[in-house]
């Protein structure tokens, strides 16, 4: 197989540089990029979600960045759908797809497949939302955790939404919603990927978190997110989960000074960046790693690193 053959998916922590060395990848391989970040789908929060900026889409086509409104839900298999159908058109403009994001289960979900579970009963959905609602997340994901031990180290615990819904699965199928991802099958072959994962020191990885918030506010975060508070989005909503919003949402509210508000903001997205690397270890073991000084210092390397695994 050649690397026309190919699709190329890149993941790693958040802040890693992931967007500008697929950028790099593009123009060498002649590709165009898919987002496969589930916050970057949001239109109104570009700065925050750390969007690719004009300078990195240039002569590069750029395809699901700010496609979905915050006050919409946007799920892995609507992102599923929109993906393969970009990765088809993409390979019959003779065009290399390039997928980079953070999210591990949209590639999870195009690796493997999604999940064809049941439709569970409005009545149950009903159930175990109000328990949710009435116990809190905390102690309802622990909860989760004595009908399902397999949700561990595999989902957040602040997750709301994803908690409700590995309970929905387990309560009504009696099934793992882990195991139901075990049982799909994927629209493409496993030898068509070439995966490439961005490892990074965690000291040299939280000085770029920090420098990246720093870089954030000053490129006017504190004004998207007044924008987002006068759209009045429900707190159910995912957009409401994009590390920022809360934090700076307190500081014009004058609750926190701006400092203290990056500092939360590079904490959250640090402890993020962990749970992807944990995820990264437990799901992603087949994956070509990058060291980070191999992206920082010399790309030609890992591109050449790239083209050598089409061979």
């Amino acid at each position: 197989m050649d690397i026309k053959s190919k699709i190329v998916l890149i993941s790693g922590p958040t802040a890693s540089g992931k967007s500008n060395f697929a950028v790099k990848i593009a123009k060498k391989i002649d590709g165009e990029i898919i987002n496969t970040d589930s916050m970057q789908v949001y239109k109104q929060l570009k700065i925050l979600t750390a969007r690719p900026n004009k300078k990195e889409k240039e002569n590069v086509k750029h395809h699901l960045y700010g496609i979905v409104n915050v006050s919409n839900n946007f799920s892995t298999g609507q992102w599923l759908k929109l993906a393969t159908k970009n990765i088809r058109n993409i390979r019959k403009r003779k065009k290399i797809p390039i997928l980079v994001g953070g999210t591990g289960l949209y590639f999870q979900s195009l690796i493997n497949g999604l999940v064809k579970i049941p439709n569970i009963p409005i009545r149950i959905k009903n159930q175990i939302r109000s328990l949710q609602k009435k116990i809190g997340q905390r102690k309802f994901y622990k909860q989760l955790l004595k009908i399902d031990p397999k949700v561990q180290n595999k989902l957040d615990p602040n997750d709301a939404q994803r908690s409700i819904r590995a309970f929905e699965v387990m309560y009504y199928t009696k099934i793992s919603m882990y195991d139901w991802f075990n049982k799909t099958k994927s629209n493409f072959k496993d030898k068509e990927f070439i995966k490439l994962y961005i490892s990074f020191d965690k000291d040299q990885l939280a000085k770029r978190i920090l420098e990246r918030t720093t870089k954030m506010i000053k490129s006017g975060a504190i004004q998207e997110v007044k924008r987002f508070n006068k759209l009045r989005v429900k707190k159910e909503n995912s957009a409401n989960k994009v590390i920022g919003i809360e934090e700076l949402s307190k500081y014009l509210n004058n609750k926190i000074k701006i400092e203290e508000a990056k500092e939360l903001i590079a904490i959250r997205t640090r402890q993020y960046a962990k749970r992807q690397a944990t995820w990264a270890r437990s799901k992603m073991f087949s994956w070509n790693i990058i060291e980070s000084n191999e992206i920082l210092l010399s790309r030609k390397k890992s591109i050449n690193h790239l083209l050598n695994l089409t061979n």
